[in-house]
């Protein structure tokens, strides 16, 4: 028995427990608490709980004010602000009830805190107590809640300012590889907090302001209204009413002012700790006791006051002899320098094993004399950077990864060389200092300068210098300066290698963050039809044809109907979905003349390709001979260069069933060149037939 009463007694906690309400059920029913204390009487002992409540929170609230490391570690001060304006205020309400219509019966009418506060720190005196009163408003009022509120207004203005370049340092950075995707976004919620935050303190600083002019408006009221009621009704004679009633106004405005001043000097710290770090008593005695300089001259300045005629000296003496004191330890351990022998230092701790596993993405390496383009006062590459994320993300429907920028000592003094994944996907030299001019037409500019090649397209190109800017461009040349040569070609080799980025950890991002009417078909194709691995490499085959997969729902629905279709090859997955997005695929084909120039298969070749497939239905490949291979590629460069010659930009049409195959062959010999097939062609775009292989 006596075993199975604790477990009894652990369980029936345990259901309480789960029973209980949340803490915002408390809050709601707190809140609605000191609503009904508005309208409803109270009884004197719940009104002195009540009142020793209030004085006990402003207390606890300027403690934590006075411990804050930063101000954002108080974000619900504002709120709570308002909750303890709103106590106040209830009190005074029911105070105010209890003063007018008890207050013939005695001072302890109202309660005993009140009676205390009005007899005690009065001194008996009424007087007394209406000054006393009367100095704490003005105080309140006039000096720590107008100062407050001052601050609260200003800082909210610059933190709103501010926020611009903020962010834009944010995204430089991540841009730069200095700070990863998490970190970035905590930098962005924490300035939005203090904005957030000290907006809200702008606007509660008014809730004490409000509470100080009711404080005023309610004393009047208690007075004038206690003094009639005492003597018409109870029928008091003047100087016991004017002592009674006052004494309980007075008392009533003095336990109502003294949390208020409190709180609102935990506001005056909140708003006035600013970008300080650390606790207001550490940040005081670091930055007032820190030089031993203004120690010394205050404590020689208290001696002098001692030595006065008139002036008590055994105060300004013990003040000068601890102000020396101080200036004379701090002047023999200056900060920084630790008061006994030091340590000897630890051996730096050796880098996990697993950060050499580690591997950037994109890596842009610069040599030394290209340094400054990602540096100084205008980081022009960084920008560049920046901007052909957004535009990635914006095109092509996916973040792109950060680029990082470090110094390479073993590159040339102009040149650069950009890695993805640590493999070097391309290099070039540019000087800095010269401007690059190119002839779109596609020969050398016939301007003095240094020749070179441009290296995202590899087009000639001559260095130039500042001064000839003008003159290059009246001649028709296109003038890049090299921060932008440089992210060009960052941007062609990201083009190129789209696929290869596309990681799976982004997939799932970007099926995470799909809307929230899009999660039902996520829930329904994945893991039941297609893994997350299968939908990231039908995406990475879009993006290998650069092909947008912004417009990922449709993507989904196209895979979701392959799959439903009895086809599990990726291939034939990929071709479903690019039949789904045939109106994208062709708006992005369509040339100026406003219509999409082809080159289609003549139907030898078509069945040619289709006889050389071999091999299962869902894993088919190309059989066909060598020869073949060359002369379908000879052709297929004739045919290309002759449109290209006649100003076309024409696309390769093939059939269905063969189309990934062939796109593999012209992949090798022509990388730019779009293979579409018939059913991804919109039927309401126009076309035009150019050339026949």
């Amino acid at each position: 028995m006596s075993g199975t009463a604790p477990i009894a007694l652990t369980g029936l906690m345990t259901r309480l427990r789960l029973q209980a309400p949340g803490t915002d059920v408390w809050l709601a029913v707190g809140v609605v608490a000191l609503l009904s204390v508005l309208i409803l009487p109270l009884p004197t002992l719940v009104l002195d709980l009540g009142l020793a409540m209030s004085i006990t929170s402003s207390v606890l609230v300027l403690m934590v004010a006075l411990f804050l490391q930063r101000p954002l570690d108080f974000t619900s001060f504002p709120t709570l602000l308002l909750l303890t304006t709103l106590l106040r205020l209830s009190l005074n309400v029911a105070t105010t009830r209890l003063i007018l219509s008890r207050g013939n019966e005695g001072t302890a009418a109202a309660g005993h805190v009140v009676q205390a506060f009005g007899g005690f720190l009065m001194g008996g005196d009424v007087v007394i107590g209406l000054i006393l009163f009367a100095i704490l408003l003005v105080v309140n009022f006039m000096v720590i809640t107008k100062g407050s509120g001052r601050i609260a207004e200003v800082a909210a203005r610059f933190s709103l300012d501010a926020m611009p370049g903020k962010q834009m340092a944010i995204d430089a950075e991540l841009s730069s590889g200095a700070i990863d995707e998490i970190t970035a976004r905590h930098r962005r919620r924490e300035l939005q907090e203090e904005s957030g935050f000290y907006g809200a303190m702008d606007g509660a600083a008014k809730f004490v302001r409000g509470d100080a002019i009711a404080a005023l408006l309610i004393t009047f009221i208690n007075i004038l209204g206690g003094l009639a009621i005492g003597l018409v009704r109870h029928g008091m004679p003047f100087a016991d009413a004017a002592a009674t009633y006052t004494t309980l106004t007075v008392g009533d405005g003095l336990v109502s002012q003294i949390p208020a001043l409190l709180v609102s000097t935990a506001a005056g710290i909140v708003v006035t700790k600013g970008g300080t770090e650390g606790s207001a008593d550490a940040a005081l005695m670091r930055q007032l006791g820190g030089n031993p300089k203004p120690l010394a001259l205050a404590g020689g300045a208290a001696v002098v006051l001692a030595l006065m005629p008139g002036l008590p000296a055994l105060p300004f003496l013990v003040l000068g002899g601890l102000a020396g004191t101080a200036a004379y330890l701090r002047h023999r351990h200056p900060p920084g320098e630790p008061a006994a022998a030091p340590l000897p230092p630890a051996p730096p701790a050796e880098p996990p094993i697993s950060e050499a596993l580690r591997m950037d993405m994109i890596r842009l390496e610069l040599g030394l004399g290209l340094l400054g383009l990602a540096g100084g006062e205008q980081p022009r590459l960084t920008e560049q950077i920046k901007a052909l994320r957004r535009t990635i993300a914006s095109e092509m429907g996916f973040v792109l990864p950060p680029v990082r920028i470090q110094d390479n000592m073993q590159l040339k003094q102009d040149g650069y060389s950009v890695r993805i994944k640590e493999i070097e996907a391309g290099q070039g030299e540019i000087r800095a200092g010269l401007l690059l001019a190119m002839d779109p037409g596609g020969g050398m500019p016939a301007l003095a300068g240094e020749r070179t090649i441009e290296p995202a397209f590899g087009l000639p190109a001559l260095w130039i210098d500042p001064s000839l800017r003008e003159e290059a461009v009246f001649r028709g040349c296109t003038v890049v300066d090299p921060p932008s040569v440089l992210a060009t070609h960052l941007t062609e080799i990201v083009r190129q290698t789209m696929a290869e980025l596309l990681s799976f950890s982004e997939t799932q991002k970007l099926l995470d963050d799909l809307p929230r009417e899009q999660q039902k078909l996520v829930a329904e194709l994945i893991p039941a039809q297609i893994t997350v691995g299968g939908v990231q490499r039908v995406l990475q085959m879009l993006l290998a044809e650069r092909i947008s997969i912004r417009d990922l729902p449709t993507i989904l629905e196209g895979i979701q109907e392959a799959c439903a279709g009895g086809g599990r090859a990726i291939p034939g997955i990929v071709g479903h979905v690019r039949a789904r997005l045939a109106r994208q695929i062709s708006d992005a084909h369509v040339g100026g003349a406003g219509y999409i120039p082809l080159v289609t298969l003549s139907p030898d070749w078509e069945t040619a390709f289709a006889e050389s497939l071999v091999g299962p239905p869902e894993d088919r490949q190309l059989a066909m001979a060598p020869s073949r291979l060359g002369e379908f590629m000879n052709a297929l460069r004739a045919v290309f260069d002759r449109a290209t010659q006649a100003g076309e930009a024409p696309v390769l049409l093939t059939s269905g069933g063969i189309r990934f195959h062939v796109r593999a062959i012209v992949e090798r010999i022509r990388p730019a060149t779009p293979v579409l097939a018939q059913a991804e062609i919109f039927p309401r775009v126009r076309i035009r037939t150019v050339g026949t292989i």
